[in-house]
Formats: structure tokens, sequence, C-alpha cells
């Protein structure tokens, strides 16, 4: 704790002794603003990827639809036969058949908005509330196959477990990818560092003749680089948001989400100039350690 607090407070004589360290911290602010512009575009595509897999998930997992394929002439008649057995079906909630143009609307993401009735033939659709556990989805395919063979029942499990798989693996990827922006931050403030220190040399020599502590000299260096990395964070994590902010809006009623954050998400994006501020601050300390302790 009391190393933040200085890290916070200063060290004026250290600050004025020290010279100042040039194109190393700006590359330092600038190297933390571009991994914090990335950071923010990759939070803000692992959170609505999720957000958007678990509200399919969601909306799945209590329906189920009931689709009847067959003859002009037979059709309606199954569909009503259909209704009757659901309605006897224990876990089989509220049931409900869907017009034409609800199926029109289903399809618009995909096809478009006009496409062909008159020329399509599209089947009846019934969707199927559940309730407690559901139904036995065995006997009720059983019970179609005999009544009403063009009946299917999907319980929309293979819509699910995709979903479910792909948001797993976008966050997978979104870890990595913030572990490399990390590690990237991290080895360039250390690189900038010991070139600092290296360009400073002398001075350091001078500063230990005199009988000055390593971790005097230290703390101006460290402290110099954490805060332009914490700048640069702020300024590439602003950047990003601006840049999220600005990407066209491709969602519809059924498909799509807009790319961003949303609630509690928001604590994310102010996360990342506090770590690149981390890494600099550790990584410079280790830098400035591990020269000082090269050339004692």
């Amino acid at each position: 704790m009391k190393v933040f607090w200085d890290l916070v407070r200063g060290d004026i004589s250290a600050e004025k002794v020290v010279p100042p360290t040039g194109l190393t911290a700006f590359l330092t602010a600038a190297s933390a603003a571009a991994m914090a512009f990335l950071a923010i575009f990759v939070l803000a595509l692992a959170v609505t990827a999720a957000r958007q897999a678990a509200g399919w998930e969601d909306a799945l997992a209590d329906t189920a639809t009931v689709r009847i394929s067959a003859s002009v002439e037979t059709m309606e008649a199954q569909a009503d036969t259909v209704e009757e057995i659901l309605a006897q079906t224990p876990g089989v909630g509220a049931t409900r058949r869907l017009s034409a143009e609800e199926q029109v609307e289903i399809l618009a993401p995909w096809f478009g908005p006009d496409l062909p009735l008159e020329s399509l033939r599209l089947p009846v659709l019934i969707e199927v509330n559940i309730d407690g556990n559901g139904p036995d989805a065995v006997g009720l395919g059983l019970r179609f196959a005999a009544e009403a063979p063009g009946a299917v029942y999907d319980d929309h499990g293979r819509w699910r477990e995709p979903m479910v798989r792909a948001a797993q693996s976008l966050r997978r990827l979104a870890l990595t990818s913030l572990l490399l922006i990390a590690g990237v931050t991290a080895v360039t403030t250390a690189l900038a560092a010991s070139a600092s220190l290296a360009a400073n040399g002398q001075v350091i020599d001078v500063l230990r003749l005199v009988g000055a502590e390593d971790a005097y000299i230290t703390r101006a260096f460290v402290r110099r680089f954490t805060l332009r990395a914490l700048i640069g964070g702020a300024v590439g994590t602003f950047l990003g948001l601006v840049a999220v902010a600005l990407v066209p809006n491709v969602s519809t009623s059924s498909v799509g989400a807009d790319i961003g954050f949303d609630g509690f998400e928001w604590l994310w994006p102010f996360l990342v100039p506090i770590a690149a501020g981390s890494l600099a601050f550790t990584a410079t300390r280790l830098a400035a350690a591990r020269r000082l302790k090269a050339v004692s």
C-alpha cells in the first residue's frame, strides 16, 4: 500500500534529479493507448456475444415448436389433431398456431420481407410453452407418427447447444486476446523503461556516488512510466468507446445485437486504464531493479 501511495504522491526531488525520459515515455503512452483501444473492442464483442447467446438460450429454453408438413388436403386436419394431442400431453402448457404473416416475419432476416406467399407452401407451425421438465419427447414423437405423420416436435436443443458452445469459445478467445494485449503492454513498457535507464546511466552513477538509494532512483522512473501508461490507457479507452458507439446497428427483432456494453458491463471499460497502469508499474519496477542490479 505504501508503494502505491508513494506513486500517487510522487517525489518532487527525484522528479527534478532524473532527466525527462523523452521519446520512450511517449511510446509507452502511445502503446498503452493502442492496447486499451483493442481491449475495449475485445470486451465489447465478448460481452455482446455472451449477452445475445444468453438471450437466445433463455428465449428457447421454455418453448418448443411443432412443425407440420403435409399435403394441402390433410394439413388442416393434422394441425387440429396435433393441437388435441398437445392439450392431452403432460408437460405442455399453452399452444398457439402461428399465422402465415408471423412465419414471414420470422424468415424475413434471411429472405427479406417480400416472400411470395402465393408460390410457397409454408408448413404449419405451432408454438408450445413448456411446463416443468416438459413432455416426453420420444412418446410424443411416436404418437405424432401414428396420428399426425407430418408433425415433428422440436425442443430447440439443436439451436441452443451450438450457441452455448459458440459463446464459450468466444469468451475463451476474448480472454486469450486480453492476455496477449496485457503481455504486449508489459513488454513494451519494460523495454521503454530499460532504454530510459540505460540512457540515463551516468545520472544513475552520480546519484549513487552521492548516496542515493536504488529505491529513490527507481521511484522516479516507475511513477513517470506508470502515469503515462495510465493516461495512455484512459485515452485509448475513450477512443475505443467512441469507436464502439459508432458501429452501425445491425440488430433486428429476431437476430443480431447492438455491439457495446449494457448495465453492469460498463464497469469493464473503466478497469482497462487501471490495468494498463498496473502493468506499467510492475514492468517498470522489475526492469529498474534488474538494470540497477546489473550495474551495481
